[in-house]
């Protein structure tokens, strides 16, 4: 069945980086856009970074821009959101989604000095 498992978050001081993992199972990551979401206390999920299945085109939150990699290995069927220059304002839990209604459990990322 379809799987997903996040992993590489953490706490880190701001200005600092993480590389979020998300190894899929089930599928082959090739054949789907995939996403990275995002859900701070009290606030709604929003959608942080998006790969389409030909893993050409990606597209960012304004919020993100220049500061967030979306990228994937398909030989290890694995997505990766790779978080440079983090601010407070990025704590969060992070989810992996995959094309359709699968997601993964969720990873707290925590930026504060």
């Amino acid at each position: 069945q379809v799987q997903l498992v996040e992993s590489g978050g953490g706490l880190v001081q701001p200005g600092g980086s993480l590389r979020l993992s998300c190894a899929a199972s089930g599928f082959p990551v090739s054949s789907y856009a995939m996403y990275w979401y995002r859900q701070a206390p009290g606030k709604e999920r929003e959608l942080v970074a998006s790969i389409n299945w030909g893993g050409d085109t990606t597209n960012y939150a304004d919020s993100v821009k220049g500061r967030f990699t979306i990228s994937r290995d398909n030989a290890k069927n694995t997505v990766y959101l790779q978080m440079n220059s983090l601010k407070p304002e990025d704590t969060a839990v992070y989810y992996c989604r995959r094309q359709g209604a699968y997601w993964g459990q969720g990873i707290q990322v925590t930026v504060s000095s």
